[in-house]
């Protein structure tokens, strides 16, 4: 999977290797769906606050900010170029709010990054929370991919 990293609050630039990060974060997520992901392509903002707020406020009628937002790519009047990547969404994060979390969590930032990052491919990808039983399903597969990152389960 092609990840396409913005990093535009400079907040996410404390964390040690979060291109990095994220890049691993969105190929393990993308390999664990089993889809031929080699031609997708991920957008990736790390923004502040501020910005999540403002698209949290207009996408969702919240007006506060959240740690990640996810927004799809609508391909389906869209014919696509042979060998061009083709768009699986965007997702964009809060680093107050994931920053904030982590530390409420007693979670590392690194781990908590990654996670969300898992969180929004799969949103992407199909997967909600809606209810017990998709949550259960989303939550669990959610674990797997970051164990095999050696992060342990965020639900604990």
């Amino acid at each position: 999977m092609q990840v396409e990293i913005d990093i535009a609050d400079d907040g996410w630039r404390t964390i040690n290797g979060v291109e990095d990060l994220v890049q691993s974060a969105a190929n393990a997520a993308a390999d664990a769906l089993g889809k031929d992901q080699a031609q997708r392509v991920l957008g990736v903002r790390l923004a502040g606050d501020e910005d999540v707020r403002l698209l949290n406020k207009q996408y969702r009628g919240k007006d506060k900010p959240t740690n990640i937002l996810s927004f799809e790519t609508d391909l389906a009047e869209i014919i696509w170029p042979a060998g061009e990547p083709v768009p699986l969404g965007d997702v964009i994060l809060a680093h107050g709010v994931v920053a904030q979390e982590a530390e409420t969590f007693g979670k590392k930032i690194e781990s908590h990054l990654s996670h969300l990052i898992v969180h929004g491919v799969l949103h992407l990808a199909g997967y909600d929370h809606e209810d017990d039983e998709t949550a259960a399903e989303m939550e669990a597969l959610e674990i797997e991919i970051l164990a095999g990152l050696g992060i342990e389960n965020p639900y604990d």
